[in-house]
């Protein structure tokens, strides 16, 4: 969540940023979005904050979906598995 909000505040210029989370009895769900300018046209380079955030997910066997909203802004979303008692 940090990264993902530390991202927004660096490359999504004048916007807003939200944050969901959610949970049941096996998942954590993270989603982190903004309403900024989201990605350059033809921008295909993933940085090293994303990268990062992808490896944290998988360590805990979770995943993650990052990319570009309909209409504009980014959106960072994380399911990771929790551990039953």
């Amino acid at each position: 969540m940090q990264e993902a909000l530390t991202n927004a505040l660096k490359h999504a210029g004048n916007a807003t940023a939200h944050v969901r989370l959610s949970f049941g009895v096996y998942w954590l769900i993270v989603e982190v979005f903004d309403t900024g300018r989201g990605p350059a046209p033809g921008t295909d380079h993933v940085g090293h904050g994303l990268v990062g955030m992808r490896e944290r997910v998988a360590l805990y066997g979770g995943t993650l979906r990052v990319g570009p909203r309909p209409g504009g802004g980014f959106r960072v979303y994380a399911k990771i598995p929790m551990e039953q008692p």
